[in-house]
């Protein structure tokens, strides 16, 4: 099985933090996203997997080269030029094969059972399998009671709707119904055939976690969901004076320094940080190397 990693946008809801590195660098308890997603996907029986890159594209090159320790294949489609979602997929089409292939936003965090997505799209004989959820906030997809989707996004009643995971099945086939050198974007293509009435069908996941990393508070309850037991994840070399206070949790990456009656609270600091003596740390992150010698409460801080 083989799976596409979308990561070639430009964080823009997740800055400034992307202004330093690409979301999929971002870490969620010391560890890059791109690397949570990997394992997701190894985990459901992935071998193959192609990530499209754009913004800060070197950094991932840079994170991936020489090979990884994830046991697949991982390629890297780079795109000098934003190419949009669809048009992202075709570009990579070289890559795939005869069979259905998964794609995921590089921005979710998920524990979705893929080997059972890839079943119901195999067994009902789908082009596209778009995997739905409840979720309010984002809930624009509308489905029959056989599954089959009706309608996305704007124009569409909300009532009784559910909202994209991010994840889908896609046949090869769907390929060819993406335009040649044009920036597209794959909802548009699925609206398209949901017209041509081509068997584009939705699979409705329950009893899961998803995380959608979109914005600084997402990127926070990231951190916090996927604490280990007990309220805080401290990482190796860390000095922490015991004077100091980590309430409710709190993320430290590695190297980290929190000297003298410092208190960090609802937190996330990356690698390397220096919390001066007497400091707050609240609702708040800090980036790798940066020195916090004031209190730093819902903001970032960034070098």
């Amino acid at each position: 099985m083989k799976a596409m990693i979308l990561a070639a946008g430009m964080g823009e809801r997740l800055r400034p933090l992307t202004s330093i590195c690409p979301k999929v660098l971002v870490p969620v308890i010391n560890k890059p996203v791109i690397d949570r997603i990997i394992q997701f996907l190894t985990a459901h029986k992935v071998e193959k997997i192609i990530i499209n890159a754009h913004h800060h594209y070197q950094m991932i090159l840079d994170y991936l080269k020489g090979g990884n320790p994830f046991g697949v294949k991982v390629e890297i489609r780079i795109e000098k030029e934003i190419l949009g979602t669809a048009s992202g997929i075709k570009n990579t089409r070289d890559f795939w094969g005869k069979d259905p292939f998964i794609v995921i936003n590089g921005d979710i965090l998920t524990d979705i059972d893929l080997g059972d997505v890839y079943e119901f799209h195999l067994r009902k004989n789908n082009l596209v399998t778009m995997v739905l959820h409840d979720f309010p906030k984002y809930n624009k997809v509308r489905v029959d009671k056989e599954m089959n989707i009706l309608s996305i996004g704007p124009g569409t009643d909300l009532k009784g709707t559910l909202a994209f995971t991010g994840i889908h099945v896609i046949n090869p086939e769907v390929l060819s119904f993406i335009p040649d050198k044009k920036k597209y974007k794959i909802i548009d293509v699925y609206k398209r055939l949901i017209n041509l009435k081509k068997p584009i069908r939705g699979y409705i996941a329950t009893g899961h976690r998803w995380i959608d990393i979109g914005t600084i508070a997402d990127y926070l309850r990231a951190n916090f969901y996927h604490l280990p037991s007990g309220n805080s994840a401290v990482a190796e070399q860390c000095r922490i004076d015991s004077s100091a206070t980590l309430k409710d949790w709190a993320v430290i990456g590695k190297g980290a320094s929190i000297e003298q009656n410092v208190l960090v609270q609802r937190s996330v600091l990356w690698n390397d940080v220096i919390i001066r003596e007497g400091t707050r740390i609240i609702d708040s992150v800090v980036t790798s190397g940066v020195i916090v010698e004031k209190d730093l409460v819902g903001g970032v801080a960034i070098r």
